[in-house]
Order: C-alpha cells, then sequence, then structure tokens
C-alpha cells in the first residue's frame, strides 16, 4: 500500500492511495488541467483511477470533482447528504455510501467513518489492504471517540492540524471565522492533533502526515512541534503536506 498528496490545504485537497491493484483518489478541489500536472508530478496515470471518494461538499474538496470524473470515466463515491449539497452532479456514476458501513473498491477495503464539521454528511475515512491500514481525517472540529477508535491501529496516519490556536487568536481573520475555525464544527487545531496522536496505539505507526495546515494561522515548525512533543520525540516520520507540493508517494512496508 503506498499513498500521495496533489495538494492539502483551503486552496484544494487530493490524496492518492494504490493498494493491490486498486486506485482511489480521495476529494478533488483542482482544476482538471492542475490535476493532470500534479499526478504527472507523482508518476500517476489518471486513466487507472478506480473511484474518486468524496469527504464533503466543501469547495476545496469536492469543486473538482465532477469534471475530474466526467474526463476520465471514474465512479464517485459519497454520502447523501454530500450529494444533496453538490452543485454541479453531472456525473454519470454516484454510488451512495454511508458514514459507518465499509465497502470495497476492488481489493481495498474503505471503512468511513462521520466527523464533526459544519457539512450536510460528512465523513473521512480508513483503507485495509493485506494486513496495512491507512487513516485519513481532515476537515473536524473536535476528536470524538469513534474517531478515536477508528485510527487506533493505524500504519499510516493523515492527520489534520489546520491552525495554531494563538496564531488564530492574533490573525487576520474575522471574529466570524474565527469561530468558526477554532469551533467544534471547524477545524482541528495543532493542539487538538496532538491529544488524538498521545492516545492512539502508535505501535504500528511508520507514517504521520500533518495535512491541512492552514497558510495564515500555522506553521510547519509549529504543527511538527506540537506533535513531537506528544510523542515524545522528532521522528522523521512524521512531516507536513505542502499546498502547492503535496507529499511524494510513501509506502507502507
Amino acid at each position: 500500500m503506498r499513498f500521495a498528496m496533489l495538494g492539502s490545504g483551503s486552496k484544494g485537497n487530493g490524496t492518492l492511495v494504490d493498494a493491490g491493484g486498486a486506485r482511489v483518489l480521495v476529494d478533488c478541489g483542482f482544476a482538471v488541467r492542475e490535476v493532470e500536472a500534479r499526478a504527472a508530478r507523482l508518476d500517476f496515470d489518471l486513466d487507472s483511477l478506480d473511484a474518486i471518494l468524496v469527504t464533503h461538499e466543501h469547495g476545496d474538496h469536492l469543486g473538482g470533482v465532477a469534471r475530474l470524473a466526467r474526463a476520465y470515466a471514474v465512479p464517485v463515491y459519497l454520502t447523501r447528504g454530500s450529494y444533496q449539497a453538490w452543485r454541479d452532479k453531472e456525473v454519470e456514476d454516484v454510488r451512495f455510501i454511508t458514514p459507518h458501513e465499509p465497502f470495497h473498491v476492488g481489493v481495498l477495503k474503505v471503512q468511513p467513518f462521520p466527523v464533526p464539521h459544519d457539512a450536510q454528511e460528512p465523513c473521512h475515512f480508513a483503507f485495509q489492504w493485506s494486513g496495512k491500514k491507512l487513516g485519513m481525517v481532515s476537515d473536524l472540529g473536535a476528536i470524538t471517540s469513534h474517531v478515536r477508535y477508528v485510527l487506533k491501529d493505524c500504519d499510516a496516519l493523515l492527520l489534520e492540524t489546520n491552525h495554531d490556536v494563538a496564531m488564530l487568536a492574533k490573525g487576520p481573520y474575522p471574529q466570524r471565522l474565527k469561530d468558526r475555525v477554532g469551533g467544534g464544527l471547524g477545524h482541528l487545531s495543532n493542539m487538538q492533533a496532538a491529544g488524538l496522536v498521545s492516545t492512539v496505539q502508535r505501535e504500528r505507526l511508520q507514517h504521520l502526515v500533518l495535512t491541512h495546515l492552514s497558510e495564515q494561522n500555522n506553521t510547519p515548525q509549529l504543527a511538527r512541534e506540537a506533535i513531537c512533543e506528544a510523542l515524545e520525540q522528532d521522528p522523521d516520520w512524521c512531516v507536513c503536506a505542502h499546498q502547492q507540493d503535496g507529499l511524494a508517494w510513501r509506502s507502507i512496508a
């Protein structure tokens, strides 16, 4: 199993998962030409995509899904709530999922799970193949017990560290937006993410990728410092994904 990111942040998100011959893209917040350029950078053939999975309807996650699905004839998996909020629904193959029921894309098992976020029916995903597990969670305002349960035994974890609390408080956002970002239906702070990392089982953890960093309210240094303090070490397998550069392929051994 391997994974890579086309980009991560408020200007667009997309994560590739490749396991056992099954290839999926989680979210697409980019125009088709931009996806093609970023996929080429990763030496990934978009014609080989088996599915696009959608976490929720916000534009940085869903904005490019319909055009990419039409361009490459790829089925789209999403919840009914996300579908209802989707403006561009002109996609030939839409498959509905529920946040508590696993499904398969080829040999790849996909476990959706609900998250608290200001969207209609948001969910994120854990992937399993050949005894390996990749967990992804982003765009949530709080860590629930169910989120902890799903992510407890990952070999790789992609985890939101959206903002530093002090930077958000002092930053340029209007107060209403600050309240949204920092609220229970917003985004995870560095310290919230560190709290999750400190409680999950880490015996199997080979990769920890910090995602969806705010360009105004966080820095990679602050995010890594918070997580490394929780880990009580500074491992080289803890890295930050970037908005422009994304994340190069990483393999789960």
